[in-house]
């Protein structure tokens, strides 16, 4: 057997089940995004409208070419929407089981409280306890290295924008405490 014959096999023992539920079918997640699209597209495009989507006398008006491209976005969105319901009819696809569903949440759920938490506690401990987190929860890292390195990595970055470049970063109550 040559070298290019051999397969690396690793399996994943947190991979979802095979027989997990379906959540929705891709059919229904299609015809959600087009509507969701050409809503978007009917409200950039009268937007567009209103602000001149013609010619006068100097050129294109504000509105111009983002009215066609509103426009372009409605149509794409609804082709997309059609094939979608003609397809409903044909067969029905999953798109995401419950078990993906819930390994989904498992990262959009501390993600948006990142960004909730950020707002209150600043960028620096809001990074800690996210890192720190999945770290600890997700890849079931021992408590210690999840910690010192939510600690490590966040002392770069506060070092790295704060001292070194002055960028303007969400501070909270412990920056204020230190004097940042």
């Amino acid at each position: 057997m040559s070298q290019t014959d051999l397969e690396i096999v690793v399996d994943d023992p947190t991979a979802p089940e095979d027989d997990s539920p379906s959540v929705v079918s891709s059919v229904t997640i299609e015809i959600f995004v087009c509507l969701l699209l050409l809503a978007l597209a009917v409200t950039l495009g009268y937007d567009n409208w209103r602000t001149g989507a013609s010619w006068d006398s100097t050129g294109p008006e504000p509105g111009y070419f983002p009215f066609y491209l509103s426009v372009i976005l409605g149509g794409g969105s609804l082709y997309g929407l059609i094939v979608a319901l003609l397809a409903r009819r044909a067969a029905f696809g999953t798109f995401v089981t419950r078990a993906q569903a819930r390994r989904v949440m498992a990262v959009f759920v501390p993600t948006l409280l990142f960004c909730l938490v950020m707002q209150f506690l600043g960028l620096y401990v809001a990074s800690f306890l996210l890192i720190s987190g999945f770290m600890r929860f997700v890849g079931k890292i021992a408590l210690w290295k999840s910690l010192l390195t939510a600690l490590v990595f966040t002392a770069i970055m506060f070092v790295t924008f704060d001292v070194a470049f002055d960028v303007i970063m969400p501070k909270g109550p412990l920056e204020a405490a230190f004097g940042r």
